[in-house]
């Protein structure tokens, strides 16, 4: 996963396809196991344009989207926010889930 700044996103959110992006915090150790699913997950399928974010750099997106907690991931298609994931069961209900 590549780290993106809100410049990044601004990018990602202009163009066409779906994409995701994955918000955590350093010190969030269900986010640790949370960025081995997704980098499990992006192994597996290389068609997931996948971003991470560090939330305590970014308010302001989490207030645009109410992030209620870490780990999140945000799905896109075509630049507008479909779903927020929370719950990072296992890598099978991530690939269903990113699978849209």
């Amino acid at each position: 996963m590549v780290e993106w700044t809100e410049k990044g996103l601004q990018t990602a959110l202009k163009d066409k396809g779906q994409f995701f992006l994955y918000l955590y915090t350093p010190m969030c150790g269900t986010c640790m196991v949370a960025s081995k699913m997704l980098t499990v997950v992006e192994t597996m399928n290389n068609d997931f344009s996948i971003g991470k974010m560090d939330l305590n750099y970014a308010p302001d997106l989490a207030e645009a989207y109410k992030i209620e907690s870490v780990p999140c991931l945000l799905i896109f298609n075509d630049g507008d926010l479909k779903e927020k994931v929370y719950r990072f069961e296992s890598v099978p209900h991530l690939l269903e889930k990113m699978s849209i």
